[in-house]
Formats: C-alpha cells, structure tokens, sequence
C-alpha cells in the first residue's frame, strides 16, 4: 500500500504529492515549488524520509501544477509523464506565467505519454490512470484500489469542481468525468485534489452543488 504525503505551494496554494512504498521509493505528482525555499523545503522533505524518487507525474499542465517539473527532473534524473493531450497545456504554460506574473523555467525534455486504463508502478504498487477531461483538455487522475485513494488534481474539490474556463475546460465534459470516473468508486475513497482539503467521494456524492450523482 502506499502512503501519502502532501506540500502545498506558491501563491495558488497547490498541493504537491509524495506516494511512497515500503521500500521508500516515491512517485512526485504536480510539483508546484515555486521559490527556491519551497524547492529545498520538497528536497529536504524527501531526504528526510529516506524517499528515493523514481516518477514525476503530473495530472495535468496548468502552470500551478508545473512550476517544479523542471527542477525534480533535474535533481532526481526523471523523465515526466503526462496525457498527449495535456502537451499543449505544458508548452503554453511559461507565457502564461508571464501572464499571471510568474516567470518560470519550463521542463525541457520529451515527456513519456500516460495512457488510459493502463497501470504505472511504484515498484509492486499500482496506480491506475483515469482519463478525467474538463478542467483541461487532458487531465487524469491515479487510483490506488490498495490504499482506498485517488490523487485527483484539478477536477473535484472539497465542495467545489475546476474551473472550465480555461482553454480547452468545459463543464459538461468535467461534470461526466466526475460521475464516471470518480462517483463510480467506493464512497469512502479519499480524493487529494490540487488544492484544499481531502474529502472522499461519499461526502461528495451527497454535497457538492455543482455535480450531483446524478
């Protein structure tokens, strides 16, 4: 089973996470280490812990998500791993930190595709990857079965949904996403979104104003 371990970052206050194995080897989802601090405060972090990290995922490309991406590939010697459709997203990501005024370095290196439905391991665990459009033209979710979680990013919030108002967002196709891609779980699957509280599909199923269960 594999534990969970969160940082929240940048002036967005995105949530940054560390999945790790018995065996300490760990998976880095959505970097959002902005200042140098906050890259330290993920270095030290995992030295800590003894954590030896072997991917760097990200479930979508929105800048937030993507700040760190270039620094753990660096540090840690990993290639990232995104949806195809998520490419574009990625390769806009610096002009729209200019945009937002927060100029930063882009990962420079050929991703490594994710794929629907298929399975990515941390050594004997396994994460499921779930195609969750919406919020971005790409965006995707890992289920761990074994541990009763899924690290959602942008889609579902504590009450809340992504915006759709980005390009390539769009309600109706969030909103379906939800139903059949998160709803579907076990109602007491915690959900880890990019940003905020945890909060489980249940909870959600019969509290969230923007996408009932039906």
């Amino acid at each position: 089973m594999l534990s969970v371990k969160s940082f929240t970052f940048s002036p967005v206050q995105e949530n940054t996470y560390l999945l790790y194995n018995e065996q300490k080897q760990c998976c880095i989802i959505d970097p959002g280490c902005y200042f140098p601090e906050e890259r330290e405060e993920l270095k030290t972090g995992i030295e800590k812990t003894g954590l030896n990290p072997v991917l760097l995922l990200n479930t979508h490309c929105h800048l937030d998500h993507v700040f760190g991406n270039k620094y753990v590939a660096e540090t840690w010697k990993l290639p990232l791993h995104i949806h195809p459709k998520e490419q574009p997203v990625l390769d806009f990501a610096p002009q729209s930190g200019k945009m937002w005024q927060l100029p930063f370095d882009n990962y420079e290196g050929t991703p490594v595709y994710l794929e629907a439905g298929k399975m990515i391991k941390i050594g004997e665990e396994e994460l499921e990857i779930r195609f969750v459009p919406g919020h971005s033209p790409g965006s995707v979710a890992f289920y761990h079965a074994a541990g009763g979680f899924i690290i959602g990013g942008d889609l579902l919030f504590q009450l809340s949904v992504g915006r759709t108002d980005l390009p390539g967002g769009d309600f109706d196709t969030l909103a379906n996403s939800i139903r059949t891609q998160f709803y579907t779980l076990p109602d007491e699957t915690k959900v880890y979104s990019g940003h905020g509280p945890v909060t489980t599909i249940g909870y959600e199923k019969r509290n969230n104003p923007f996408v009932s269960q039906s």
